[in-house]
């Protein structure tokens, strides 16, 4: 049999130190990739490949039970699984801004990429969906601006639409390129977009002509009326950055009338109810609000931050929380703490950019709703509104956290809302500069298995560094150890000798 006494008696110091030190290299390395995998995805991989891959082959008769019970479970539990785990879906930002009149400058300022390789395909995208059509085909003027969409370099983007305004000067996809990348100031950007508009104007009303001749006449009126109402747009977003208020606020207007599908991405009623709190318009904007906060129409931090704006102007001047906490809130207080509870709710980042907690960068050219992305959006061009009202950010400060006693687990259940998604981050990651660091909600704890690598790794580390010091003493500690933890395995097999015969251990030996 075997003796583990004589084993251990064989063994040496430098084993131990090299057994010790290879435990703390490989603890080491696991804790520095796990950490990684944390800080990129917000999950620890042990984890989730014991959740999503031996688990279910431990547990592989329930998983199959309900496989074959699909047409009965997951009919019936569709709809809800769709509700409790709501989609992480990327909107365009209403208010994006001008990549050579203001993203550009940045750039030059600080050395800075204010804009993502994600966010800029995404808008890419955008552009060859409404600016492209399958008409397109065999003119050269549209081809080039098909590949000209799709260029990561903007002096190749800027190039091509000047390429395609000398085949065809009446190509407006080439004049919105060129006022969104090229001008270098809002004036040119208007500048340009008017010689857009007209060309636009011209191409609309002769498609508009011969739309129902064919399908694909029919495609390039649809291809010119999104060319159009972008315009439109744009020079509407140049006089609201001009000054012109009343200008901006006109073509916002008319803009909100059309009903072309490109109306539901651009969310134009944004730009108004921007536009009219500069003007302090607070009669109107709660007009556009009746008609846009409708349990039926997807919410916005934009809509919500404004509704709780406007009910906070009611009281938030005479607001004080000492007195309040002494004779209780009034009516109108408490319909506006409510307010600003259900606009956290939706979106629990905005407070801190309110409140100058977190500082503000440039907003993406799209935006996560519920997530960082839409709330520095939303910060970036509201918080001088919410400045304009005396004592607004007052009220919010002494507020805003008291929604979270509302919500005991965000993650599980909702209040007003649909439970917060748990794909923001890495959504929010793709879409912000590397430069920003990414509000996180809510708060995620370390993984046990970081946090039991992190003390494997030290606490082999620390039996290594013993025993290259003291090699004896911890030699003798080691085998101390060693023969204690051997001693029940020893005594069992010498029982387990005394039961069975010794010929059957020779047998068994033989084979």
């Amino acid at each position: 049999m075997w003796d583990s006494n004589m084993f251990l008696t064989t063994l040496t110091p430098k084993f131990y130190v090299a057994l010790t030190g290879t435990s703390s290299l490989i603890s080491g390395l696991i804790l520095i990739f796990e950490w990684w995998y944390f800080r990129k995805y917000g999950t620890s991989f042990i984890e989730q490949v014991s959740l999503n891959h031996i688990s279910p082959w431990i547990g592989g008769g329930d998983n199959s039970s309900e496989s074959n019970n699909g047409s009965n479970g997951t009919a019936s539990n569709g709809n809800i699984n769709q509700q409790a785990v709501p989609e992480c879906k990327v909107w365009r930002n209403p208010l994006n801004l001008f990549r050579g009149a203001e993203y550009q400058r940045f750039y030059w300022s600080t050395n800075k990429e204010p804009l993502t390789y994600y966010d800029m395909n995404l808008s890419a995208q955008d552009h060859q969906t409404f600016f492209t059509c399958e008409a397109d085909v065999g003119k050269n003027e549209y081809e080039i601006m098909q590949t000209a969409w799709r260029e990561r370099n903007p002096v190749a983007r800027i190039k091509a639409a000047h390429e395609a305004l000398e085949k065809n000067p009446e190509c407006a996809p080439a004049y919105i390129l060129l006022a969104e990348e090229e001008a270098t100031t809002i004036v040119e950007c208007e500048k340009i977009l008017k010689q857009a508009l007209q060309v636009a104007e011209k191409n609309y009303r002769k498609t508009q002509q011969l739309q129902h001749q064919s399908a694909l006449m029919e495609a390039s009126h649809r291809r010119d009326t999104n060319v159009l109402i972008y315009i439109k747009r744009r020079l509407a977003m140049c006089a609201r950055k001009l000054g012109k208020l009343k200008e901006a606020v006109k073509m916002f207007r008319d803009l909100t009338k059309e009903v072309p599908p490109i109306m539901n991405i651009l969310n134009v009623h944004e730009n108004l109810i921007e536009a009219l709190l500069e003007m302090q318009a607070y009669a109107d904007v709660q007009a556009v609000l009746a008609k846009y906060d409708d349990i039926s129409l997807p919410k916005s931090a934009t809509i919500c931050y404004t509704a709780a704006l406007l009910k906070a102007r009611a009281v938030a001047d005479k607001f004080s929380p000492d007195i309040a906490s002494k004779r209780g809130l009034t009516s109108a207080e408490t319909t506006a703490v409510d307010a600003i509870h259900r606009a956290v709710e939706f979106n629990p980042h905005v407070p801190k950019y309110l409140l100058e907690m977190k500082p503000l960068i440039l907003p993406p050219e799209h935006v996560l709703k519920r997530g960082d992305s839409e709330a520095i959006a939303y910060a970036f061009f509201h918080l001088s509104h919410w400045k304009q009202v005396e004592g607004a950010l007052n009220l919010l400060h002494c507020t805003w956290e008291g929604t979270f006693r509302m919500l005991p687990y965000p993650l599980e259940r909702g209040h007003l809302f649909y439970p917060y998604p748990t794909c923001t981050e890495c959504a929010d990651r793709e879409l912000l500069p590397v430069f920003h660091d990414v509000s996180v909600y809510p708060k995620k704890e370390l993984p046990f298995f970081i946090l039991f690598t992190a003390g494997l790794c030290s606490f082999t580390a620390l039996l290594a560094l013993l025993t290259h010091q003291y090699p004896e003493p911890m030699g003798v500690i080691a085998k101390t150890l060693l023969s204690c933890i051997s001693m029940p395995f020893q005594y069992f097999m010498d029982k387990l000798e005394a039961i069975v015969k010794s010929s059957f251990w020779q047998q068994l030996s033989r084979i």
